[in-house]
């Protein structure tokens, strides 16, 4: 299976910036697995919108996949009762 590239988005790389390292480490070695499979178990279609959901502990990524350009384009990451907003 071919390689994806991960592309963070600005909204998704200030969130990962303000976090600490602790709890980003974890967020960006999730992001990472999407690299190989960006359908892992566990992920979700968000409902009334494009993008896909994949857990992190209490933070969520949300992301899109552009299959025909083999790109995972991170839109969002948040704790799970602020992202969704």
């Amino acid at each position: 299976m071919a390689k994806y590239i991960i592309i963070l988005s600005k909204k998704a790389q200030k969130a990962l910036d303000n976090l600490s390292d602790y709890i980003a480490e974890p967020i960006l070695s999730t992001i990472a697995t999407l690299e190989e499979n960006p359908r892992p178990i566990g992920y979700k279609k968000l409902k009334g919108r494009e993008p896909f959901r994949i857990r992190s502990g209490n933070y969520r990524i949300i992301y899109e996949i552009i299959d025909n350009k083999l790109i995972v384009n991170v839109v969002d990451v948040g704790h799970r009762k602020d992202v969704y907003r």
